[in-house]
């Protein structure tokens, strides 16, 4: 808009500068030729009465006088005449400006003095008249009075207004016609060809490059720039070719699985078709800092982020994820979009904003007061508001009408994390068929009794079944998710294939354990070295160092680690004074007032556990409550001679897996829950129930008094397992079993 008016405006200016002008000449030239015919007509008048008015004064005769000024009564615009004698007082006047007679006119003394007639506009009422004096001479030339002769001029104004009208008219006329005639010379010589490029290149850009645009065609500018960028995408399409060809033959060579091996998959399976991730955490996010004001850019605390952003440093693609960092818009452009990472930018982000609104409703109500407790069984009440749900319908919209706008109309892979998105998939189907869409469920799936407690079932089964591929962690959350689709919905579970028909679409179900990147090894000296800076800072010299790292939630079973530890130095006193459990927790959701109340349930516990245990300087428990970055993350766990993973419920646990791989001394020992998808592979971890306090407590000494030797064999199995069913692994694996669901 603002360039159509930078293109019209000046015209527009010129054209309207140049009439008003001459309408301003154009009307001065009426004005000045319609004054100039009252004053003739005026002069006219005057003199015609200069003989009654010469006799009148020389006899005195007042009759005369007053037939003569009367018998300008009747005229249409005479307004009338005045007769002066040679003192300046007035003979006789016309009745209807009889109000004339108490006008101060100094004019009159001066015309009797110079004897020389006058002409001029005088004001009368409230409006203006023509004034014509004319003094009257005997034979000997000497004054013996004046006539004045009053016409109305506003016939004079009601002309020069109704011009003024017509060229106003004729004004707004040809500021219209040029405007539009303008705007359709631009829109045909310039927008046009400008539109047909830019859908050229959004076809280019999403990957369709076969059909020739008919701008190709063009002979002029247009065409030849368009011409070119063809060659570009027959070249890149080649080139695509060449390198996916390429990367099946190194795929066959490599055995483990790394990031170049993953990179090498993706080529050689999806080729040209593009790959596009769907969640609500963003992998980076910009925030202001409190401290400098300065806007930074962070990784938040994420199982999801940890889990995909290898995966999409690897590939590349496009990441769609909700805006959520105070300084978001900053960097964004046109589109929303920004590269990432920002040291070493490998895929595109492309943030979805939400309001304040939306995010109450479809995040922390119904996503997490509603399905985070109704699939973690931790014995928190799930919460279900109708007001939620249809919010949570409309942000899923949001985000399908976000995802479809970047998809290509040939074949494109979705990616959906979680459980923020379970409509997500049926209504990008619904408008783009032949997209392959998976759906990740990162926390675990009920069984169908307590999954009915949701009154909305139906739909999000319904809307989960859009994709061609759901994974979850483990087998028995398959298990789950057939049993309870085959309960509520009308469909047929196929148990041999594990995967649900319905409506005649098929939908696979399959595990796939995730894991972690092997970035946790890299700069271990730094670590270390790190590690020894910690140590000094909390005194931690000589001390059995337990680490724990969490979000703060009420699945993580913070409060029962907290328990166990006081349990264990009741029944262990021993370890008084030589054992120090440091647990770094990030706060999570704390508008949500579970959370607000667990945070504060958490304070007093670590509080008293402190307060009863401590000796000197000497205490327990060292509890950080901050966001950690990965990075920072590392040095503890270098320093951690024990990990505690207390879960009461969980999807898998990657704090678990991130531990064992950065244990490269091997002298390391894990404490698990149980109850994580980690402890089905982790077997050689300490695995407890989390709710049994002793039976906790008894693991920590148990973790502290085992033989190096079994240490290191237990570390060495579960670091096997790690590096070799890792992060690359998983999205392989997931890869694979996409693009064998090809449509075509």
């Amino acid at each position: 808009m603002r360039r159509i008016l930078l293109f019209v405006l000046p015209i527009l200016i010129i054209a309207a500068t140049i009439f008003t002008v001459f309408g301003i000449f154009q009307v001065n030239f009426e004005e000045s030729k319609l004054m100039d015919d009252l004053q003739r007509k005026a002069r006219t008048v005057a003199e015609s009465t200069e003989l009654s008015a010469r006799y009148i004064l020389l006899n005195n005769d007042l009759r005369s006088a007053n037939r003569l000024t009367e018998s300008f009564q009747k005229r249409e615009r005479l307004q009338g005449c005045v007769i002066y004698d040679k003192a300046g007082n007035i003979v006789s006047i016309t009745s209807r400006i009889s109000d004339w007679g108490h006008k101060d006119k100094p004019y009159i003394k001066e015309t009797l003095e110079s004897g020389v007639p006058r002409a001029a506009m005088e004001k009368f009422r409230e409006y203006s008249v023509y004034s014509y004096v004319l003094p009257i001479l005997d034979d000997d030339k000497n004054v013996l009075g004046i006539v004045e002769v009053i016409y109305d001029t506003s016939y004079v104004f009601s002309i020069l207004t109704e011009l003024w009208k017509h060229i106003s008219t004729a004004l707004i006329t040809l500021v219209v016609s040029i405007a539009l005639i303008a705007l359709l010379l631009q829109r045909q010589i310039f927008i046009l060809p400008i539109l047909q490029l830019t859908e050229w290149f959004h076809s280019f850009q999403k990957g369709e490059t076969d059909a020739q645009h008919p701008i190709i065609k063009e002979k002029g500018a247009f065409g030849k720039l368009a011409s070119e960028v063809e060659q570009i995408a027959l070249s890149l399409r080649i080139a695509r070719k060449t390198i996916s060809d390429k990367a099946q033959v190194r795929l066959q060579k490599e055995e483990l699985w790394t990031e170049d091996k993953l990179k090498n998959l993706v080529l050689a399976k999806l080729g040209e078709n593009a790959l596009y991730v769907v969640s609500n955490r963003e992998p980076y996010m910009h925030v202001i800092e409190d401290a400098t004001g300065k806007a930074k850019c962070i990784r938040p605390a994420s199982g999801v982020v940890t889990a995909i952003d290898p995966i999409m440093r690897a590939c590349g693609g496009t990441w769609i994820a909700h805006g959520s960092g105070n300084a978001d818009r900053k960097f964004v452009n046109s589109k929303n979009k920004l590269p990432v990472p920002p040291e070493d930018n490998r895929y595109i982000l492309k943030r979805v904003w939400l309001s304040k609104e939306e995010e109450q409703g479809y995040y922390y109500g119904f996503s997490n007061e509603g399905l985070w407790p109704l699939c973690h069984i931790t014995h928190t009440r799930p919460v279900f508001r109708d007001e939620d749900w249809e919010m949570y319908k409309k942000v899923n919209q949001k985000f399908a009408d976000a995802v479809l706008e970047e998809l290509p109309s040939k074949n494109p892979f979705v990616f959906i994390q979680d459980y923020h998105f379970t409509l997500l998939p049926k209504m990008i189907k619904e408008k783009q068929p032949n997209a392959t869409i998976a759906l990740f469920w990162h926390i675990p799936w009920p069984n169908p009794e307590i999954f009915a407690t949701c009154p909305y079932q139906k739909q999000i089964l319904d809307g989960m079944l859009g994709c061609d591929l759901i994974g979850f962690h483990v087998q028995f959350h398959c298990n789950n998710f057939l049993d309870t689709a085959n309960r509520f919905l009308e469909s047929r579970v196929d148990t041999e294939r594990f995967a649900i028909v319905r409506a005649g679409k098929e939908t696979l179900v399959r595990a796939f354990p995730i894991s972690v990147d092997n970035f946790m090894e890299e700069k271990a000296k730094q670590d270390v070295a790190d590690a020894k800076s910690l140590i000094e800072e909390f005194e931690l010299k000589d001390k059995i160092v337990a680490v724990g790292v969490e979000r703060i939630d009420y699945t993580k079973g913070l409060v029962e680690r907290i328990t166990a530890v006081d349990r264990f130095l009741e029944k262990y006193p021993q370890y008084k004074r030589k054992f120090v459990m440091v647990q770094l927790a990030a706060p999570s959701r704390t508008h949500i007032k579970r959370y607000h109340d667990l945070m504060a349930e958490i304070d007093e516990a670590v509080e008293k556990v402190n307060w009863k245990h401590s000796d000197g300087s000497w205490k327990p428990i060292i509890y950080l409550k901050k966001h950690f970055s990965p990075e920072e993350i590392k040095p503890y766990f270098a320093m951690a001679d024990i990990c505690m993973v207390s879960s009461l419920h969980d999807g898998m646990n990657l704090v678990a897996k991130e531990y064992v791989i950065s244990n490269k001394e091997m002298n390391g020992v894990l404490i698990l829950s149980r109850f994580t998808g980690a402890a089905k592979e982790l077997a050689d971890a300490v695995q407890v129930n989390p709710y049994s306090i002793e039976e906790f407590s008894d693991a920590i000494k148990t973790a502290i008094e085992m033989p190096a030797e079994e240490k290191r064999k237990r570390m060495e199995n579960m670091r096997n397992i790690v590096k070799e069913n890792n992060i690359y692994k998983w999205a392989g694996s997931i890869m694979t079993e996409l693009t064998s669901l090809k449509k075509e």
